[in-house]
């Protein structure tokens, strides 16, 4: 999974409109499989973005590659590299918590 991350310059004349915290993008490819895998995956993404739309800063913009893998991959790994890659990238907005499902620090 690639993750593409965009922060906003802060400025006092920015008149773009955001309303309801980080915006998530997904790019789910043919290359991940047929129709039926690509929308469940998708779905999966989906469901894991919603679960830490509130660890993620309001002003940011995430864009989601799937890579092929992540169709035999299921929602806990998806969410754990989600999660790591974030942690790469230093834009989570709360402070780690253990991971009820895998019991691994987030």
């Amino acid at each position: 999974m690639h993750a593409l991350v965009h922060r906003p310059a802060p400025s006092a004349d920015d008149e773009s409109v955001r309303v309801g915290g980080p915006r998530f993008g997904l790019i789910v490819s043919k290359a991940v499989g047929s129709s039926v895998v690509r929308h469940r995956v998708a779905r999966r993404l989906r469901h894991v973005c919603a679960e830490i739309r509130d660890e993620v800063p309001a002003a940011v913009d995430i864009v989601i590659r799937a890579l092929p893998g992540a169709a035999v991959a299921d929602s806990a790994e998806l969410r754990r590299q989600l999660r790591g890659g974030l942690r790469k990238l230093d834009i989570r907005a709360t402070p780690t918590e253990p991971c009820a499902e895998a019991g691994e620090p987030l």
